[in-house]
């Protein structure tokens, strides 16, 4: 009895030690400027913040720029992914090589393709757009997609797709009917994983995004003043950047725990 007490209070402990900085986030939000460093939980409630965000400082126009990358790199990204990750499950393409080669480009660091990806896209027009970064973010998820979506695949039956093609489909048909209606929850949970990436990426959207194009993270940065970091409204912007990913996490959940855990136990 007293083992599952403590267990139960070490979990309390440690739920309030993760949603106590997200707490005293939205609360620095929702009080104004002056009163945001005061100890006091709530000493005047006000909406300033958001709306200061909104009109001074066009945060709409760069949390519609971030849905935007976000969505289609994802879009962009899913079905190069699938079908790489399902080469590597079905027929071993490339060997095991291929895969390391595969993992070894998440190893780089972002410095070190930055400068290249900013020189590719300038030699062909696309610096400053959101054409340009959102396929620069389809390129840095596609591995991270291809090597969630090999584990998802190497988890379902080869005997589904032999069922199928006895009863005459198609290696495609098989495919097509048979293994992407199984693999929807791990699609779904690496689409989630692939925006959120794209979501919180600051480095690449500060070097090839302009003042027009730039993202929520390159906006919040900028909050950055030589007269202090404007915290009110850094943290308004905080809970609205958040938003989202809470809704998409909120609708999919059983999705994202059924993909996550798919490929991990055979």
């Amino acid at each position: 009895m007293l083992r599952k007490i403590g267990l139960h209070a070490g979990l309390v402990l440690a739920s309030l030690a993760i949603l106590l900085p997200v707490f005293w986030v939205v609360r620095t939000s929702l009080v104004p400027e002056s009163m945001a460093y005061s100890s006091d939980v709530f000493p005047q409630f006000t909406w300033d913040n958001f709306r200061t965000l909104i009109d001074n400082n066009n945060f709409l126009r760069h949390y519609g720029n971030s849905l935007i990358v976000a969505t289609g790199s994802v879009v962009i990204a899913l079905p190069f992914a699938t079908a790489t990750g399902y080469a590597f499950a079905r027929f071993k393409t490339g060997g095991k090589a291929a895969r390391f080669i595969m993992l070894a480009t998440q190893m780089l660091p972002a410095v070190a393709l930055v400068l290249p990806a900013f020189t590719v896209l300038r030699s062909v027009g696309l610096t400053n757009s959101l054409f340009g970064l959102t396929l620069v973010y389809a390129a840095l998820n596609l591995p991270f997609l291809t090597w969630i979506l090999m584990g998802f695949f190497e988890g379902i039956p080869v005997d589904l797709e032999w069922a199928a093609m006895t009863d005459g489909a198609s290696a495609w048909g098989a495919f097509w009917h048979v293994v992407l209606p199984v693999s929807l929850p791990g699609l779904a949970a690496a689409g989630v994983l692939g925006f959120i990436l794209s979501w919180n990426e600051f480095l690449f959207a500060l070097v090839l995004s302009g003042p027009e194009t730039s993202t929520v993270p390159v906006a919040l940065a900028a909050l950055q003043t030589s007269n202090g970091v404007q915290i009110g409204r850094v943290s308004a912007g905080i809970v609205q950047a958040i938003l989202p990913l809470m809704i998409a996490s909120h609708f999919i959940q059983r999705y994202i725990v059924k993909g996550l855990t798919f490929g991990a136990v055979k």
